[in-house]
């Protein structure tokens, strides 16, 4: 019994394989026996007309100009103080501007004509040569008309770009250190409220809390501070090596929460505790303000106190650890 599951029609004498009769048993064949050469497209786009392709790419400049033009004017809108709306039509026609002029140039303005070739030598024939070299010689025409295209749509794209880079100043002066220390830095600064008075020890009675700043500083937003006058018979612990921080049971603390840097500014003096409205952190005033409850996960950074020869509280000098909440490089 035959096995036709090893049977091969390549040999069969009943198929002719020659190359005259290749186009009648292989399909996609040329008459030449070139295999897999695609037949021609009869629905194929014809190439763009030069005088619709010369007008689109004006269309297209024109457009790239107007998108450079409204950088120019967003920076300069920016520069002189900002406006919301008038950056935001700016940025629209810019946007526009480019897209429009792209999509212009490349739908209308660039050969869009689908070419098939057979597989045959790579080797270029004298009629080939010859229609490279006057395909090569027409666009020589196109050249002045394309290079201002190109340079108009570089100038757009350039003018953005540029542009993005006005709003970089609105993250304001590089911080530098300036996290990592207030005011008290270097010591010797009273202590003052809001309207520049010093605080002597003797006027806080016991319970008593009183927001302060260091002298001439009361506008700083990382230097409020809370002194805290607690119970004499509450059991004040001081940490290791800030025996000496405390002047009469008057403590200090940063008044910015170390969970976001909201003023802690509720204190229960029952349980000497301090109290974040934002989010309810709480604090152990006699434990170095651990926090005891809540988000936070630092203790408040503690001010070391003195007095001097007036009687006046002042700060020996800056906090124990960076005010505020955490950020990237604060134990560094």
């Amino acid at each position: 019994m035959p096995d036709d599951a090893t049977h091969d029609d390549a040999h069969d004498p009943a198929i002719d394989t020659t190359p005259e009769a290749l186009p009648n048993a292989l399909p996609d064949a040329t008459p030449d026996g070139v295999v897999g050469a695609h037949r021609p497209i009869s629905d194929a786009p014809p190439p763009p007309d030069p005088a619709r392709a010369a007008r689109a790419e004006s269309r297209a400049t024109a457009w790239f100009i107007v998108s450079a033009i409204a950088s120019i004017a967003l920076a300069i809108v920016y520069w002189r103080g900002g406006q919301a709306q008038a950056e935001g039509a700016l940025l629209a026609v810019i946007c526009f501007g480019i897209g429009f002029a792209a999509i212009t140039w490349a739908k209308h303005a660039m050969p869009n004509d689908e070419v098939a070739e057979d597989r045959h030598s790579v080797a270029s024939t004298e009629e080939e040569f010859d229609a490279f070299t006057t395909d090569l010689v027409e666009g020589a025409e196109h050249v002045g008309r394309r290079r201002l295209l190109m340079v108009s749509m570089a100038s757009a794209v350039a003018a953005f770009g540029a542009a993005l880079l006005f709003p970089l100043r609105s993250l304001g002066p590089r911080p530098g250190k300036n996290l990592k220390h207030t005011a008290y830095q270097g010591g010797g600064k009273r202590v003052v409220t809001a309207d520049g008075q010093p605080v002597k020890a003797a006027d806080l009675l016991a319970d008593s809390v009183v927001t302060v700043w260091p002298e001439g500083h009361t506008n700083d937003g990382d230097s409020p501070t809370l002194l805290i006058r607690t119970r004499p018979d509450l059991n004040f612990k001081p940490r290791a090596g800030r025996e000496d921080w405390t002047v009469d049971g008057i403590v200090a603390y940063s008044k910015l929460c170390t969970h976001v840097g909201c003023p802690v500014g509720l204190y229960q003096a029952d349980s000497a505790l301090l109290l974040c409205p934002c989010h309810q952190s709480t604090f152990d005033v006699l434990d170095g303000a651990r926090p005891i409850f809540g988000p936070a996960a630092r203790s408040l950074p503690q001010l070391p106190l003195a007095v001097n020869d007036a009687g006046e509280i002042i700060a020996v000098d800056d906090f124990d650890s960076p005010v505020g909440p955490g950020y990237w490089d604060r134990g560094r």
